[in-house]
């Protein structure tokens, strides 16, 4: 069964780290309908239970960690990535 699901993330700057979102999660066969809303920090989709951890580890791997699951070194790196992504979002 399909369930709307809402992540709240962090490191979300502008409509390049939007960009890079939606399209490192349209690889993800299980979810649909991803939105990206930068202005709440969210990315909202549709998919079963089981790929919402799918979707939190795609996005902590392009340095969107969910909110408050990284502190320290950690979250730094991903602070680092994010920035990454975002570049590549304006870009492509």
């Amino acid at each position: 069964m399909s369930t709307v699901m809402q992540i709240q993330i962090e490191n979300l700057k502008c409509g390049g780290c939007e960009k890079s979102i939606l399209k490192g999660l349209s690889n993800l066969q299980e979810i649909s309908d991803v939105k990206v809303d930068h202005e709440s920090n969210t990315v909202t989709f549709t998919g079963n239970l089981a790929s919402r951890d799918t979707v939190t580890k795609k996005l902590r791997s392009m340095g969107y960690p969910e909110k408050d699951s990284l502190s320290g070194l950690e979250a730094g790196l991903a602070n680092a990535k994010s920035f990454v992504s975002c570049a590549i979002g304006r870009v492509s």
